[in-house]
């Protein structure tokens, strides 16, 4: 505060000299600048309070440093893992599983994937079931609920989600999970199929125009699954199940 004092007079004489001349605006500016800078450098060289302030240690407080920017955008711990998976990742996945893996019954009639179908259509499973909802009409759609699956028929180790749907309550606990594999149609066949089975499911297979059907009931639920390739050797599949099974 005593440095701004003093320098009041100092600026007052120098705005005085200008305002008794009439030089160009350009050499006016100059002068009124390299006045001020005079009086601030005078100042500040005279004002002990100022140049103590100046040239005092900064002091600095550890616990509020660790405060400091805790809003900032910092790097990651670890690299983030990607939302697909690597190709190759179903033979790692299941690799500890390939000796329990039975195969898939042959493709034929299967008259369980008919009842299946019939179970899970809009409307027949509340009332198989002993409810008076309508299923279809209560479907929400969300990805957790590929994480809600039947045990008997569970989500594949390497399944990359594109929609999931479901229901619950009033009769309804239904299932709907679209997915792709880097596992071809008869690896995905032949796991759901022992899955299944293991589960308490009586499925069999059938082929449909090029795309491969795996059914299964028990009491109180019913699932069907259909698997069509691709071109790069994986698959494409479409989950159906009663997860009140």
């Amino acid at each position: 505060m005593i440095g701004l004092v003093r320098a009041v007079p100092l600026l007052a004489l120098a705005l005085v000299a200008s305002c008794g001349k009439a030089p160009d605006e350009e050499a006016s500016i100059a002068d009124l600048d390299n006045a001020l800078a005079q009086v601030n450098g005078a100042a500040s060289a005279n004002d002990p309070v100022l140049q103590s302030a100046l040239k005092d240690q900064i002091m600095v407080d550890p616990a509020l440093v660790q405060q400091a920017n805790a809003d900032t955008v910092r790097p990651p711990m670890q690299p983030e893992s990607g939302a697909v998976p690597p190709d190759g990742i179903a033979s790692a996945a299941m690799k500890g599983e390939k000796d329990d893996v039975r195969s898939a019954p042959p493709p034929g009639e299967c008259k369980q994937c008919a009842i299946a179908r019939q179970v899970l259509s809009r409307g027949a499973q509340a009332a198989a079931r002993g409810g008076t909802a309508n299923c279809a009409g209560s479907v929400a759609y969300s990805a957790a609920w590929a994480n809600r699956l039947p045990a008997g028929v569970p989500l594949y180790p390497d399944a990359r989600v594109a929609e999931a749907a479901g229901a619950d309550g009033d009769g309804c606990a239904l299932r709907v999970v679209s997915f792709a594999s880097a596992a071809p149609p008869q690896r995905l066949l032949d796991w759901y199929f022992t899955k299944a089975s293991d589960g308490g499911y009586r499925a069999e297979h059938a082929l449909r125009g090029g795309e491969h059907v795996l059914g299964g009931t028990k009491s109180g639920g019913a699932f069907l699954l259909t698997v069509k390739p691709r071109k790069d050797g994986g698959s494409d599949v479409d989950l159906m199940a009663d997860a009140g099974a």
